[in-house]
């Protein structure tokens, strides 16, 4: 049976494309999370853009309902979007400074890797390594 490496779906009022990399080592629920929060910052989602239905983006990417729920509980918890009931789900977040961006990368760092409870040194450690490969210093 072939399995696709990638599922994609496009989607939505302004007919954004949600990609899913299988391969990836990052959560598909955070994939999602990631690509609405970039669809904001580049302008492919403006506020009051409405998101597709999670059934609807869990079926166009073939996965499973729950893990799109998941994605939008963390974008609710967020404040990037917003759920009105049966009404759908919606964006209500314009786009970040670099700066606020930045802040909230970093809240969500911190949120993501307390649960290994790391040594604040190592976690600085691994931070500074990854800018390092990126070129930025």
């Amino acid at each position: 049976m072939f399995i696709p490496q990638r599922n994609s779906a496009v989607t939505g009022e302004n007919a954004k494309v949600f990609t899913i990399d299988r391969e990836s080592a990052q959560p598909t629920y955070e994939q999602i999370c990631d690509q609405v929060a970039e669809g904001v910052r580049v302008g492919d989602f403006v506020v009051g853009s409405k998101l597709p239905t999670v059934r609807g983006l869990a079926a166009d990417l073939r996965i499973a309902p729950g893990t799109v729920a998941k994605a939008y509980t963390e974008l609710e918890r967020s404040g990037l979007i917003v759920t009105r009931g049966r009404a759908g789900t919606f964006i209500c977040a314009g786009q970040d400074t670099a700066a606020e961006e930045l802040e909230r990368a970093a809240r969500e760092l911190v949120v993501r890797v307390r649960r290994w409870n790391p040594a604040r040194a190592d976690v600085l450690a691994v931070v500074e390594q990854a800018l390092k490969q990126d070129g930025i210093n």
